[in-house]
């Protein structure tokens, strides 16, 4: 017996040791974190690279020195072109890009689907609907609602939009204080393609003006970029991103099940409120400031996941970082490749994220036909 006891007692030391070897050879927590420090630096100088590229003669190191204090290392000229025209411009496209990669991650987490994405369950379309109302009927009937709201009328309608229709897939998703997470993804698809209708109903209604500006809205872009619409959209943006420590260990919890979660302690059905908010309120913003910009939030991601793992708590800051340093390199590609004329910026993200798309879709194929 004691022989035994001893064998037993063998097993169990070398099953917990394998078990710690294992876990210390899965651990990419210390990658995770050379990774983010590596993204941080990359984003600085993204945004230097952005607000120094252009038509100014200012290099690299006049913006640096008049940065650091020094105001006779620009000219009157540059300065305004700097500071009011490229700077603003930087710094939305990356607020942008994080908020679109970081709602992808959420919603590939929450759905434990790396094809997830706040357009396939009709967040975009709803918030896109939500600003196409307030452009096209803001000499109209939403007259006084955007005299009252001011600059932060089109971030909040957009805002609005993706709230509504989220607040739609819940009613039809949820029953018994459970929501089904497959009938809200075939939900999202129908909202989505009623939202797009009621958009181009819309459009049709447009005049010559907004119809022209409904356009390139629609195919995404930066310019026009002020600091007036960074103070509309940027807290809203912030705020989302507020929550992403809150949500990090629900989302690490649920990739086991939603029954796991709930037994680990996770309040899944909080968790979901929280990130459906989150994820409504980062897009309505970035859609209402920027139009149209899509496979950000599904390129990022799953290159991340890749490299660091599934970890939320690294995956979500670490997307934050390179979505806003991917969208402000495509938007110096896009204002450059045909200087004078510029490019909508969702063209360039199509461009790259539909091949993309496809490769994530073929490795998913066997998955997703069982």
């Amino acid at each position: 017996m004691a022989l035994h006891d001893a064998m037993d007692g063998k097993r169990t030391m070398f099953s917990a040791a394998n078990l710690r070897a294992r876990h210390r050879i899965g651990d990419r927590s210390a990658l995770a974190l050379l990774v983010i420090a590596l993204l941080v630096v990359c984003s600085v100088l993204a945004l230097l690279f952005s607000v120094t590229t252009g038509a100014s003669d200012a290099s690299f190191l006049d913006v640096i020195a008049n940065l650091a204090g020094s105001q006779d290392a620009l000219n009157t000229r540059d300065r305004i072109i700097i500071f009011d025209i490229r700077m603003p411009r930087a710094i939305l496209g990356f607020l942008v890009g994080g908020s679109l990669a970081v709602s992808g991650a959420i919603m590939q987490g929450l759905f434990r689907n790396p094809l997830a994405d706040p357009g396939l369950v009709g967040v975009s379309s709803g918030a896109g609907l939500g600003a196409v109302v307030m452009i096209v009927l803001a000499g109209s009937f939403a007259a006084p609602l955007y005299v009252l709201l001011g600059i932060y009328a089109l971030p909040l309608a957009a805002f609005g939009g993706g709230l509504a229709s989220t607040w739609l897939l819940y009613r039809i998703a949820t029953g018994h204080g459970r929501t089904s997470v497959a009938t809200m993804l075939l939900a999202g698809i129908a909202l989505g393609s009623l939202a797009g209708a009621l958009t181009g109903l819309l459009v049709y209604m447009a005049n010559d003006q907004q119809l022209r500006d409904l356009t390139f809205w629609g195919m995404g872009s930066l310019a026009g970029s002020t600091w007036t619409k960074i103070s509309a959209a940027g807290p809203i943006i912030l705020l989302s991103f507020a929550a992403i420590p809150f949500m990090a260990r629900g989302l690490n919890a649920i990739t086991l099940g939603e029954a796991a979660a709930f037994h680990m302690g996770v309040s899944v059905q909080r968790l979901k409120n929280i990130a459906i908010v989150s994820v409504a309120a980062a897009t309505g913003a970035s859609v209402a400031v920027s139009g149209g910009i899509g496979f950000i939030g599904i390129v990022v991601p799953h290159l991340l996941r890749m490299v660091i793992g599934p970890d939320h708590r690294f995956l979500l800051p670490a997307s934050a970082l390179l979505g806003g340093s991917l969208l402000i390199f495509a938007d110096v590609l896009a204002r450059t490749v045909v200087a004078p004329a510029e490019l909508p910026i969702g063209i360039i993200t199509a461009a790259v994220g539909g091949p993309f798309f496809l490769w994530i879709l073929l490795r998913q194929r066997s998955r997703l036909t069982l």
